[in-house]
């Protein structure tokens, strides 16, 4: 994982003041007309500033540059043209998308990898001191450890293995486990603390919450909420997104553009954008065909010529072949198999053990051609097991499934073991053909892949070659060869662009035929699944009717410390009431219910009206503070009204069974 760390050693720069609504703003970091290209302009001319206390979500279509932008902040690439003033001493330090290859050790030693040299020394201290302990008085030891804590001592950097315990304590990590051993929620946590041990003024997260569980990405984000530094981040991860960012800028076609405000706000005014930047085109298109016109016209109009006019029109043409038109939208289609019996699976008492383990215990569930099923649960729980057995990959160890009749099923997998790495794109989506045939229709594999976003060139690339992104497009694109009345997806989300999201949960709540959808991306469960079965603990699979936060609304609260992370428990059946009949309300708690539908009325106007003036563009000309400060009234406005919901059904869940 590389960090960049910015001192006078490296940069001799000095802070730069910028005035906003009268208030100074010290500017971390401040790109002006930033060019860069690899044949062709990445970024063009774009300028940013990262303030103080900002987390900020950068956004744009998969291979538009936005890990680029990123390795420029972090000083890692330099621009071809342009200024990066950075703030003296600034502290830059950047988590990757994947676990770096040869990432190896105990967890202490690879935080304290974070700390270059002096973490060096400190990793060497530990484990000499380890090793001491175990072996005793070794002559050999014992001066390697003298001379390792004399070092440490001349560099003055003793409090670094307590600030090293310090975080690991914080971010509950076990300090002498092996990274290896452990999973990958856990590993991702280990490098965010490498990331963090230098204290850095600016974070940059690539993709953060890539195959993480619902639990680590809660656990996240709460976390982030409570740092105090500056934040960048690039992320698929719609709630995320929204619970996170205080400021969005999307790059696109190497143009950046700033969108104050949360998700929504980002959507309404890109809509606006894009729906001006149309109007503009044409009108300058219609302008451009009238001069072809002019200057084709015949003998005695070319006497009369303006050369001005023709030199405008030399200009008008330049400018158009240098427009760069926003990339195309992906253009998925399913291929729509015969239909499957009315019954999809059937499960009776399932039972499923592994070594002795319970990994799924008395489940029954029934599952209905057309319905959308999402999968939740830690990794690692057993997911993929509960979809071998709905299979008949694997036999239950007690209990039975039943499976309907005429099902073909296509099946989307997050590891991408069915891609063939060295074949290119063309032959893994076409078998060595050159035509694929999609709902009866023979068409050519190139035109296939282009509704996918695949350029002829692109196509003609080896897997290997691909982004995680582009990787996921292929699946889906292979996926969709394949006539099916059962869709099997496994975190088909994952590097997948917003506008790519979008669509493809509009094809898949359009879809006919049955989903089983494994996922962590909540905003994609909440959108596309009718019903929920939920891993809580010890092989317990509970079924909830709608999607993951309805789940979160049905299912029974769990108390957990705000600094740690979310712990889901099991779901156990509410104990059968003893004779006496349950207790009534009391007068207190009767007038509780009986107000709380109007206070739960008002409240939802309260937030409708914040809601509208947060989606006004004349509110973002305010003050930084007072946005922020709006924006964090509804949030608490919203977790007030949840509240209220639960207390309501609580109330009113207790009234029924008392009468």
């Amino acid at each position: 994982m590389g960090h960049g760390v910015f001192g006078g050693a490296h940069y001799s720069v000095e802070w730069h003041a910028f005035h906003n609504h009268n208030h100074q703003i010290m500017s971390l970091i401040v790109f002006r007309n930033i060019h860069l290209g690899y044949g062709f302009p990445l970024l063009d001319g774009i300028s940013f500033s990262l303030e103080k206390g900002e987390r900020v979500c950068l956004v744009g279509r998969n291979g538009t540059g936005k890990s680029t932008l990123l390795k420029l902040v972090a000083g890692l690439i330099t621009a071809d043209e342009g200024e990066v003033v950075r703030a003296d001493g600034l502290r830059v330090s950047r988590l990757d998308q994947e676990v770096p290859l040869g990432t190896c050790g105990s967890v202490f030693d690879v935080v304290a990898e974070g700390l270059g040299e002096a973490g060096h020394l400190i990793r060497r201290f530990h484990q000499l001191s380890q090793q001491t302990a175990l072996a005793g008085a070794d002559q050999a030891l014992m001066a390697e450890l003298e001379s390792c804590q004399h070092r440490i001592e001349t560099l003055g950097c003793w409090g670094l293995e307590q600030q090293v315990t310090n975080l690991l304590t914080r971010l509950e990590l076990p300090a002498e486990r092996d990274i290896a051993d452990l999973s990958g929620g856990l590993k991702r946590r280990v490098l965010l603390a490498r990331a963090l041990i230098n204290d850095p003024d600016v974070l940059l997260l690539d993709e953060p919450t890539n195959h993480l569980d619902i639990d680590a990405i809660l656990w996240l984000e709460t976390f982030l909420s409570g740092w105090s530094g500056s934040l960048i981040f690039i992320t698929h991860d719609r709630l995320f997104l929204q619970k996170l960012a205080t400021r969005i800028i999307e790059l696109d076609r190497g143009k950046l553009t700033d969108f104050p405000g949360d998700y929504a706000t980002y959507l309404q005014r890109k809509d606006e954008l894009l729906e001006a930047e149309a109007r503009q085109q044409a009108e300058f298109d219609k302008r451009l065909a009238q001069e072809e016109t002019w200057i084709r016209q015949g003998i005695k109009a070319r006497r009369t010529r303006n050369m001005g006019r023709v030199r405008r029109l030399v200009d008008m043409r330049r400018e158009h072949a240098d427009r760069r038109d926003r990339m195309g939208q992906a253009n998925l289609l399913i291929q729509q198999a015969e239909k499957s019996g009315k019954l999809v699976f059937e499960a009776r008492d399932v039972g499923f053990e592994y070594e002795g383990k319970p990994v799924i215990q008395a489940l029954s569930s029934v599952i209905l051609r057309g319905d959308k099923v999402g999968i939740i649960g830690p990794n690692g729980c057993g997911k993929t097991t509960l979809i071998r057995l709905l299979l008949g990959e694997l036999e239950p160890t007690r209990g039975q499934i039943r499976r309907g009749t005429h099902l073909k099923v296509a099946y989307f997998d997050q590891y991408r073991s069915l891609l063939d790495e060295n074949a290119s794109v063309i032959d893994n989506v076409a078998g060595g053909s050159d035509r694929v045939t999609i709902n009866g229709h023979n068409t050519h594999v190139i035109g296939y892949l282009r509704d996918f976003l695949f350029s002829p060139d692109r196509a003609r690339q080896p897997v290997k070659s691909l982004s995680g992104g582009e990787r996921n497009r292929l699946l889906l694109a292979r996926l969709f060869t394949q006539p099916a009345n059962l869709l099997i997806l496994d975190e088909p989300t994952n590097d997948l662009d917003a506008d790519t999201l979008d669509l493809l949960e509009e094809l898949l709540a359009d879809y006919s035929g049955t989903v089983l959808l494994v996922s962590h991306d909540r905003a994609f469960l909440n959108n596309l699944v009718t019903s929920t079965l939920v891993f809580e603990g010890n092989g317990c699979v509970n079924e909830y009717v709608g999607g993951y936060d309805d789940w979160l609304r049905q299912r029974r609260p769990v108390e957990k410390p705000a600094d740690k992370p979310p712990v889901v428990k099991p779901v156990t059946p509410p104990a059968k009431p003893a004779r006496d009949k349950p207790r009534r309300l009391s007068f207190r708690e009767q007038r509780e219910l009986d107000e709380l539908p109007g206070q739960i009325e008002a409240m939802e106007a309260e937030i409708n009206g914040l809601q509208t003036r947060l989606n006004t563009p004349a509110f973002y000309q305010q003050a930084r503070d007072l946005i922020t400060q709006t924006q964090l009234e509804l949030e608490q406005k919203q977790q007030t009204l949840e509240t209220a919901y639960l207390r309501w059904e609580t109330l009113e869940a207790r009234r029924e069974a008392a009468e």
